[in-house]
């Protein structure tokens, strides 16, 4: 078993649990690490399956470089939004009436 594919599956391990905990948590902070987890699997799935003949590829990895960057930007906007949100409501949880 080579270390790419050690380092995909434990990237579909990260990216599994962050699934279950989008679906499953109800509190929206924990929801944005979860969904933060799942970037972070995804990323290390995309780097551990680079590999042509035991040598990296750098075009995977600029696009995992590049995915980084946007993930922390969106994660900066989800954390806005939820403070924006907690201001408003007092809470992190979302009402499941579709009426507000």
């Amino acid at each position: 078993m080579s270390t790419g594919l050690v380092f995909a599956c434990a990237g579909a391990l990260l990216f599994a649990m962050g699934v279950a905990g989008v679906v499953l948590l109800e509190h929206l902070l924990r929801r944005i690490l979860a969904f933060n987890l799942m970037g972070s699997g995804a990323f290390l799935v995309l780097v551990g399956l680079a590999q042509r003949f035991g040598i990296a590829d750098p075009v995977p990895q600029a696009m995992v470089l590049t995915g980084i960057v946007v993930a922390v930007a969106a994660t900066a906007l989800a954390l806005a939004l939820a403070r924006r949100l907690f201001a408003l409501t007092g809470g992190y949880t979302l009402s499941e009436d579709g009426d507000d």
